[in-house]
């Protein structure tokens, strides 16, 4: 889920480089990419050098992505809190610090906390054509709640 990560840098410095905590503002997520409190505090973005971007997403208990693809696949670590994430058409499963969520490229998924809990997780995707994320309906309650 790298938009609304930063957009691609251009530059590549020929020196190692410290972006500080706190220097990229974080960002309210979009409602219409999702639902609930949902905080992204990008880290750094896609350049030539590493064609990826990584930001923390914080859903706060019940929030919840959209349906939606990466082109290039999406690795998601969670950090804190208990989530939950479901691949289309298969069963809702639950996330904890320390689990890694690998979602191929194409396939449609969504992420967010679970209903009593916050979630944090880095998330880290490339993108193909310039586009890192197809987003796609909202994931509705009856989707969310079905375990």
């Amino acid at each position: 889920m790298t938009a609304p990560f930063a957009q691609a840098d251009t530059a590549v410095a020929d020196e190692q480089t410290i972006i500080r905590k706190g220097t990229r503002p974080a960002v309210s997520g979009p409602a219409d990419r999702f639902t609930g409190n949902v905080r992204v505090e990008p880290l750094f973005a896609a350049d030539r050098e590493i064609p990826a971007s990584a930001a923390y997403v914080t859903f706060e208990p019940g929030a919840r992505s959209a349906w939606h693809v990466h082109p290039a696949g999406q690795r998601l670590v969670v950090v804190a809190g208990v989530g939950l994430t479901q691949q289309w058409g298969k069963a809702v499963q639950e996330i904890h610090p320390g689990d890694v969520v690998v979602c191929p490229a194409g396939v449609k998924h969504w992420h967010g906390a679970a209903p009593d809990s916050p979630m944090t997780h880095l998330a880290v995707g490339g993108g193909s054509e310039g586009k890192p994320v197809q987003w796609m309906e909202a994931v509705t309650d009856d989707q969310y709640h079905a375990r």
